[in-house]
């Protein structure tokens, strides 16, 4: 496989063939090479507080069920009977000692293992004996700070080797918390017509904030006036192995612990406690970077945790090279109060959420992108070269986005990108 991604320092140019994001070839590539041997996000362990707990997934182009057996342990099961290829579970999610699959009601405890068949009078006494007829379980299920993991590769690197230098960021989001993050009820889901990989590249990328959502930061600074003088300052940083984040001075009100006037005022009382709770835990300087910074985290491929006016964490994954699912969780401190709560779900939903002021414009953003890929054969390159000339890479630069590209061009062509052209 050529390579599709070129890199010349000299001329402080970086580009991406634009066929990444129409080829079915390279969506099978993908598939193999990626969404087959990365770690790839199944969900949090609060989605699962009780034992017998479940909820469906599709993961990495596989049909999951995420559940916390009897035994209070947490497992990923292929959603498939063993008998004739059925999916076992057909609801989202509940609480079930049992699975019992509708085709010939084979019936699996909430640890897989087969546990009932009607006649089986036809089947040799030591049928299953082996355990080859229970639910096969995904042997590689990990978990970092309560975020938990799946590898469809037996022999893939650990998800602590994995995460890396991406795990002090994703401690900034799980600090927030003395007892641990929750998801919110459920998630949204929704689907783009575009490449899944514009989203990858759209979650960390500053650039765009003001042009493309000028609307919402206009309402903003009609409700603060210290937003009109805003100015997102902050990195871009490459964090290795395709992970990134940009990281900047939060221009609006925190849940976590950052005021505004757009509140009541009766709120900052109980927001400067928060604050200096968060000073006891950690001193002064990390307390303040916890409260006072956003946060856009992209973890290779598919995870995106937006630490912003609110937490949430989103993955995508493609069904055809122009089209993507997307589901988004919304995630908060345990122990947070319902006013506050309310607060943060308002923010959530008025940013990020499928019908607020961000999303719907990042959406048509990428799918104007895709629609005009339509001219490959006369346009081929797309550029990410913004920032290359400097020594630090501001928050509204690329080199997060270029540390995605670097690391999909490593494992889909086995090589590291060269600095000359490529062909």
């Amino acid at each position: 496989m050529k390579s599709y991604i070129r890199e010349d320092h000299q001329k402080s140019e970086f580009s991406v063939h634009r066929s990444v994001f129409t080829s079915h070839e390279i969506l099978e590539k993908e598939r193999q090479e990626i969404f087959s041997k990365c770690w790839i996000y199944i969900g949090h362990e609060s989605e699962l507080p009780k034992n017998g707990d479940f909820k469906r997934k599709k993961v990495g182009g596989r049909n999951l069920l995420f559940t916390r057996g009897t035994d209070g342990v947490i497992r990923a099961l292929y959603n498939s009977c063993p008998h004739r290829g059925a999916l076992v579970c057909r609801e989202n999610e509940g609480n079930t000692k049992v699975f019992r699959c509708f085709y010939h009601a084979w019936t699996f405890k909430n640890d897989g293992e087969l546990v009932g068949m009607p006649g089986k009078d036809g089947f040799p006494k030591d049928f299953n004996c082996d355990g080859s007829k229970n639910l096969t379980e995904v042997t590689r299920l990990e978990s970092y700070r309560g975020f938990m993991f799946v590898n469809f590769d037996t022999k893939a690197i650990s998800l602590v080797e994995y995460l890396g230098n991406v795990k002090e960021y994703i401690d900034l989001v799980a600090d927030q918390s003395e007892v641990g993050l929750e998801v919110l009820h459920d998630p949204q889901q929704y689907s783009v017509r575009a490449n899944w990989k514009l989203i990858s590249e759209n979650s960390v990328d500053l650039y765009h904030g003001m042009p493309t959502h000028k609307t919402y930061f206009d309402i903003k600074a009609s409700q603060d006036p210290g937003l009109k003088k805003a100015v997102l300052e902050g990195k871009g940083i490459d964090l290795g192995n395709g992970h990134a984040v940009i990281e900047y001075v939060a221009p609006w009100g925190r849940p976590v612990a950052q005021w505004t006037p757009a509140w009541p005022e009766e709120d900052q009382a109980e927001i400067e406690e928060l604050k200096n709770k968060l000073v006891e835990r950690f001193g002064e300087e990390r307390a303040e970077r916890i409260a006072g910074y956003n946060r856009n985290i992209l973890i290779f491929p598919n995870l995106v945790i937006n630490d912003i006016m609110a937490i949430t964490a989103r993955t995508y994954y493609p069904t055809e090279p122009g089209y993507m699912e997307v589901t988004g969780y919304s995630l908060a401190p345990k122990e947070e109060s319902e006013k506050f709560r309310l607060r943060r779900n308002d923010n959530f939903l008025e940013f990020l959420g499928p019908g607020g002021f961000a999303t719907p414009d990042d959406n048509e953003a990428l799918e104007l992108c895709q629609e005009g890929y339509l001219n490959n054969a006369e346009v081929e390159w797309n550029d990410i070269s913004k920032g290359m000339i400097r020594d630090q890479a501001q928050a509204t630069d690329e080199e997060q986005m270029r540390s995605f590209w670097r690391k999909w061009n490593e494992v889909m062509t086995k090589q590291s990108v060269k600095e000359e052209v490529l062909t």
